[in-house]
């Protein structure tokens, strides 16, 4: 299985995909490639359920109807329609991603199975594109590892939360040398609380619900972002 996904991830994040070489200047931490549109199959792979258990990881999170969330990274939508049935008709769901192909095939997903409470978001390397203030939960799932700018981009996301919503990071454990995932696609808490606090932002809970992710839940630094 290892060597599979080691193979895999070689292909996917090889030439064709959006390489970013530089290190976070807090923790030096490489800042992975980002995952081509070409990769989407593997988002949807049937495996996903029992290595990630979806729905466990937005029950412990606590997400609920009527809410206004954001799927930042959302690629073809795999957590954006699980969101969605989540929130209900009453809530909305901003999908978000900075690669018009992966929205594309997530706006033909959306229109096959008639979802209405969703929008789709193209975004940038250094903003979301997100209304302010409008996020009760904004989730990143395997997603905050590869940001190319990941300073901006909070400083963004942290304009875009309400004053009590909370951000949400699902990582693979950079801790358990067990998971099979390139060591650039993990995370440590550790790593994750110094760069995100740094942005204005207090990590609020770390859950251990999930086989091979953490779930760091974040919420807003009562001072205010640094400029």
């Amino acid at each position: 299985m290892y060597r599979f996904l080691a193979v895999f991830l070689a292909l996917t994040f090889g030439p064709a995909a959006l390489w970013a070489q530089a290190e976070h200047p807090k923790t030096g931490r490489r800042i992975a490639g980002v995952m081509g549109f070409g990769g989407a199959e593997w988002l949807e792979r049937s495996e996903r359920e029992i290595e990630e258990m979806p729905d466990t990881a937005l029950t412990s999170i606590g997400v609920k109807e009527g809410m206004t969330v954001a799927d930042v990274g959302a690629g073809s939508g795999y957590f954006t329609v699980r969101l969605s049935r989540r929130v209900g008709a009453t809530g909305k769901v901003y999908a978000n991603d900075i690669q018009p192909e992966m929205l594309r095939l997530l706006r033909q997903r959306l229109a096959k199975a008639q979802f209405t409470n969703i929008e789709t978001v193209l975004g940038t390397e250094a903003d979301p594109k997100l209304p302010a203030k409008s996020q009760d939960l904004i989730l990143m799932v395997d997603v905050y590892h590869e940001f190319a700018q990941p300073q901006r981009m909070l400083r963004k996301l942290r304009e875009a939360l309400k004053d009590d919503g909370r951000l949400v990071l699902l990582e693979y454990r950079k801790e358990d040398p067990w998971v099979p995932i390139r060591p650039e696609h993990k995370m440590s808490v550790a790593e994750a609380k110094l760069e995100v606090e740094d942005e204005g932002f207090l990590l609020d809970a770390v859950k251990k619900d999930l086989p091979r992710q953490h779930i760091l839940i974040f919420k807003k630094a009562l001072a205010a972002a640094k400029n």
